[in-house]
């Protein structure tokens, strides 16, 4: 293992971040060798326990692809040498001043040391064949000595993420569940209202929109399963029904069938069968019934959809996160009316796993509209279907 300077050339002094990297550098290692890239997806995992950002980790990137060998080891020199020039051009043409700048971040977090020459110049010196004897730059050893550290902290940001992956899950789907279950309580038990829990559903989706940490996320679900208690308590009860014999089964399924509106974009004659002489103007369909039919754009409206105007100013948020561009969005809003292209907007959303193109599926629906050919009723029927409410 080659000596490493301890102290840097010219007027800059010596500091803590500096001595702790040197001693990194002359440290044992634990791990006799280690792929540098797997250890750098690592370590761009675990970037913010070393306190460093993409831009330190495209210089450190640089000078890894300096070293020839792809392992780090002892076997090997660990030191490269690139002029301030070279090392800005593989670092996407980063400014000399720049690159200082993050040089020292990656030294201060003792992920590489200076090894300066008495000149202050990088450079090797070679035997007569070629072979390196000795070599004045950046020493990547603290690298490999920090190795098992820097994989166990990558496994626990990687844990941590996967934990606020799912909280934020549950705590959406409790929503998702409160929507679905206060709608249904408002068109079949004819209940009152209710603006406070309105309100706190609001909050919760606010909340959500911040990307919390997993001390608020864990706050954020007690909440949503207390708001999902009240939402259950105010459903009517259960009424008893008769199960239909086959046949009457049979030919209820046969009507689903029939009338089911497909939002697959790839089922575009089916649509244009189904849509062709349905009538010129769009029924008016109660906005209750949009919303018992799609419950889930009420997760991401950014107030209550409590009218059509509030419908269409959801549908407008909502329009890019389902990758429909703006001009593709203006021209369905033309030609269909923008409280049309908001119902449409809301089905979409409803089967939006099922639809693989959203955009150029609405642009289909947008031609149809201009010929007179379109209304949103059979899709919002569709999704009142029972085995699609159970899909929802």
């Amino acid at each position: 293992m080659e000596q490493i300077s301890a102290t840097p050339f010219g007027r800059r002094a010596v500091d803590c971040g500096l001595l702790t990297a040197q001693r990194l550098a002359e440290a044992p290692a634990p791990l006799e060798s280690i792929d540098k890239w797997q250890l750098f997806d690592a370590l761009r995992t675990a970037r913010a326990a070393y306190g460093i950002g993409d831009r330190d980790l495209t210089v450190l990137n640089a000078l890894l692809s300096f070293l020839p060998r792809r392992d780090l080891s002892d076997e090997g020199g660990l030191i490269v040498f690139p002029s301030n020039a070279t090392l800005g051009a593989r670092a996407h043409g980063m400014a000399e001043s720049t690159l200082r700048r993050h040089i020292a971040r990656l030294v201060g977090a003792g992920l590489i040391a200076r090894h300066d020459s008495p000149n202050g110049k990088r450079y090797a010196t070679r035997a007569g064949r070629g072979e390196l004897l000795h070599a004045y730059g950046f020493s990547l050893r603290p690298l490999l000595v920090q190795a098992g550290a820097i994989l166990a902290a990558a496994e626990s940001t990687e844990a941590e993420a996967r934990r606020l992956r799912l909280m934020r899950e549950a705590v959406v789907v409790m929503l998702r569940d409160i929507a679905k279950l206060r709608t249904f309580a408002l068109a079949e038990a004819q209940i009152a209202p209710d603006e406070a829990l309105d309100a706190e559903i609001e909050t919760l989706r606010t909340a959500l929109r911040r990307k919390p940490e997993l001390t608020l996320l864990v706050r954020l679900n007690g909440l949503a399963r207390a708001l999902l208690e009240r939402a259950r308590a105010a459903l009517p009860e259960p009424v008893e029904t008769a199960i239909p014999d086959g046949n009457d089964s049979q030919n209820e399924r046969h009507h689903l069938n029939q009338n089911t509106y497909h939002l697959d974009s790839e089922s575009r004659d089916e649509a244009q069968a189904q849509t062709a002489g349905q009538g010129e103007k769009a029924p008016d369909l109660p906005l209750t019934i949009v919303l018992k039919a799609c419950p889930d754009i009420a997760l991401y409206a950014p107030a209550p959809i409590r009218s059509t105007a509030d419908l269409v100013r959801a549908a407008r948020h909502v329009h890019p996160m389902a990758g429909i561009a703006a001009d593709v969005w203006a021209e369905a809003e033309a030609a269909m009316t923008s409280p049309v292209a908001a119902i449409v907007m809301a089905a979409l959303l409803q089967r939006i796993e099922s639809v693989r193109n959203p955009g150029g599926y609405l642009r289909h629906l947008t031609a149809q509209a201009r010929l007179g050919q379109f209304t949103p009723g059979p899709m919002i029927m569709a999704l009142l279907a029972p085995t699609n409410r159970r899909a929802a």
